[in-house]
């Protein structure tokens, strides 16, 4: 009599989820990072900003570094590691809230165009496209310019990288299943706009704008990256990655690491989060066929 076999590998029950090895990988980086983001103050052997001129510049573990410092120092003498903890959750703070903020008022507006109709939608959809025909890092570089910088108003303008593509996902999904049976017999029984809105619209389309969210982090975290790296983002003595990666550009030549390690990290990240989200895409898409 055949027996049941019980014991297939991990290996096996991964890849039944349609997780490659590369995405398994990207995960479990990801983790790592939001980790390392949590956890700065524990993980930081230095404080970020204690400064000791006479170990500056000093290699990391090459053959030549001191294990006290073992990313090595920069100009100022300060821990490269440590610096890079703390520059690691401070990008990715922005970069979510970033991403969170731009999310809910997208498919809000989103939420607004298909119920009303009319126009409002015409209005929300011309200001979409005008935000679509701007580019988000010449937009942020002129409010920045005009106003100044400050925490508030630069995660307010980290989000306006790809908002309008959550407005335009939402108000499809939103004019297609609000023409549906179920919605239709939910609206004649007298349920009100906020109850069709909460409880059947908006369970019906958050996967799409999840697998939306994870694409569009990378662009969101490379924007926070490109401003802080020209000096206008993230202030001294405040760091962050694209802030790291600024201050070492003038170094590359005698002090790489400053540059390189920062760098590694935005790379990292960005290409972790894009191979995950293209497989969060194919999982949540329902055109796709995974036999």
């Amino acid at each position: 009599m055949a027996t049941l076999d019980t014991s297939a590998p991990a290996t096996r029950r991964s890849l039944s989820l349609g997780m490659s090895p590369i995405v398994v990988i990207s995960a479990a980086f990801l983790v790592f990072m939001v980790f390392v983001a949590i956890f700065a103050e524990w993980l930081a052997p230095i404080h970020y900003t204690t400064q000791n001129l006479a170990a500056r510049l000093r290699p990391p573990l090459t053959g030549q570094g001191d294990f006290t410092y073992y990313l090595g120092t920069d100009q100022l003498g300060r821990d490269i590691l440590s610096r890079l903890i703390y520059a690691i959750r401070t990008s990715i703070l922005i970069a979510v809230l970033g991403t969170l903020l731009g999310a809910v008022v997208g498919t809000l507006l989103g939420f607004v165009a298909a119920r009303l109709r009319g126009l409002p939608d015409q209005a929300i959809m011309m200001l979409v496209d005008t935000q679509a025909a701007i580019p988000a890092l010449l937009l942020a570089l002129t409010m920045l310019a005009f106003f100044g910088n400050n925490v508030v108003l630069f995660i307010i303008l980290v989000s306006l990288d790809g908002w309008e593509k959550y407005t335009r996902l939402a108000r499809g999904l939103v004019v297609s299943e609000q023409t549906s049976d179920y919605i239709n017999a939910v609206e004649a029984l007298g349920a009100r706009s906020g109850r069709v809105i909460f409880k059947h619209l908006l369970p019906n389309i958050v996967a799409a704008l999840v697998v939306q969210a994870t694409l569009n982090f990378p662009g969101t975290i490379l924007l926070e990256t490109s401003l802080s790296f020209l000096g206008l983002g993230v202030q001294p003595p405040g760091t962050s990655l694209g802030l790291m990666l600024g201050e070492g550009r003038r170094y590359l030549l005698n002090a790489w690491w400053i540059a390189v390690f920062p760098g590694c990290a935005i790379f990292l990240t960005t290409l972790a989060m894009s191979l995950f989200g293209d497989w969060l895409r194919d999982r949540l898409d329902p055109t796709v066929d995974r036999g």
